[in-house]
């Protein structure tokens, strides 16, 4: 995501890219000024997840997978991140039904409980 993935009311706001390029987000969506194509993802895991289950009907464990162990696993990662194990990170998220964000646990501390 870029810098104004999960900003609330976002919408007509300028952001920057992490090379320093000008953002704009228009209905929930980041283009570049000129409107002529996109400029990154404004989604936040919780979001995609959703989309995945309710949307394209992915299974719960498949979508979550998608957004954990496979991008783990291919960035190298997954020895550490993506999954729960003895030994790795312990970042997790907790939702409830609907997927929305109950509490955020980094490293085994909660960091963000609702």
């Amino acid at each position: 995501g870029i810098s104004a993935s999960g900003v609330d009311e976002n919408d007509g706001k300028q952001y920057y890219s992490q090379m320093g390029k000008p953002i704009v987000v228009e209905d929930g969506v980041a283009k570049v000024p000129s409107r002529e194509c996109f400029a990154g993802s404004i989604a936040t895991t919780d979001r995609l997840i959703r989309t995945m289950v309710n949307i394209a009907e992915v299974p719960l464990y498949t979508a979550v997978k998608m957004a954990s162990l496979t991008p783990a696993t291919y960035l190298g990662v997954a020895d550490k991140k993506g999954s729960i194990e003895v030994g790795k990170d312990a970042d997790v998220i907790i939702t409830d039904g609907n997927f929305k964000v109950l509490k955020t646990i980094i490293a085994g501390e909660v960091k963000y409980e609702s």
